[in-house]
């Protein structure tokens, strides 16, 4: 399994009316997804809003993935918890839904020790049944997986990598030391992303590539082969993307933009709101100059 190149951290879409999965939907992203050349998809991560999924429901969705995706291309799942104990458990239920590897974000708000993140992410990975990528997002956790502690675990034959969402070229630096044909770098972040591809990293997992994933894919191809020109007149384009993505917490504008192109609606279970209305208008806009729509619309 080569992880590389665009990798888009899918939306889960929901239906306001039963608060339920929109399975249908997700399989039309899924499609939408690999029709723009996204090399690798994740499942119920923080875009996918995880946090919010019961257990069922977090199967169920992994199992439609599997059968939509039907190995065209690496299908990960999310499923760090708080607790390692729990990180285990979900792991395993995600490699019996048939997913080829975890997605393993830091555990958030009990702040553990480098050691016992050390600990963590060890016993996963020799207990969760997957190859393990590690997720560090400091931003959501209140914890800092630093590189000294990844280069533990780099060795770990089934943790296979790492998504790094500090966007600071020092920091992908030190990571980029640890590259190897067993262990991927990848960018958790997308604004920074065509820069740490430049730098040598594999790819990125990304939100942006949910709206525009042949752009993103564009993008990513040009920076691996090292036009950096190219890439970087590519990602110019993406950068009024970016910015909307982040006017208010992930994935609440992705969300709207989705069910602006019809793959979804913007519903999101609470704590979680739709877009504010304030925002629409400079969304529909953005989607515009990309040229994903006709013209700007509402999406509720």
């Amino acid at each position: 399994m080569i992880l590389s190149g665009s990798i888009c951290a899918l939306a889960t879409p929901l239906r306001a009316r039963d608060d339920a999965l929109d399975l249908e939907a997700f399989g039309r992203l899924i499609d939408y997804q690999l029709d723009g050349g996204t090399q690798a998809l994740v499942v119920a991560g923080s875009t996918g809003e995880a946090a919010a999924l019961d257990d069922s429901e977090y199967s169920v969705l992994l199992e439609a993935a599997v059968a939509r995706v039907a190995r065209r291309v690496p299908l990960l799942a999310g499923s760090g918890q708080s607790a390692t104990r729990k990180t285990i458990a979900q792991t395993q239920r995600a490699r019996a839904a048939g997913v080829d590897a975890a997605l393993v974000a830091a555990p958030a708000y009990v702040r553990p020790t480098q050691e016992g993140l050390y600990r963590h992410f060890s016993e996963v990975a020799e207990r969760g049944g997957l190859p393990v990528v590690l997720y560090n997002v400091p931003t959501r956790t209140a914890c800092d997986l630093l590189p000294e502690t990844v280069a533990r675990l780099a060795g770990h034959g089934n943790v296979i990598g790492i998504k790094e969402a500090v966007p600071a070229a020092e920091r992908m630096g030190a990571l980029l030391q640890l590259r190897n044909a067993g262990f991927r770098v990848l960018s958790g972040d997308d604004p920074s992303a065509a820069r740490a591809m430049l730098a040598g990293a594999d790819g990125v997992i990304s939100v942006a590539a949910n709206v525009a994933p042949q752009a993103f894919a564009a993008m990513c191809a040009a920076a691996a082969s090292g036009d950096a020109a190219l890439a970087e007149t590519l990602d110019a384009r993406l950068h009024e993307l970016y910015a909307l993505l982040g006017v208010e917490p992930n994935p609440i504008p992705v969300k709207w933009c989705l069910a602006a192109l019809g793959l979804g609606e913007a519903y999101l279970r609470l704590p979680l709101l739709a877009l504010s209305a304030a925002n629409h208008a400079a969304a529909g806009a953005a989607l515009n100059r990309l040229g994903l729509m006709p013209a700007a619309r509402a999406a509720g």
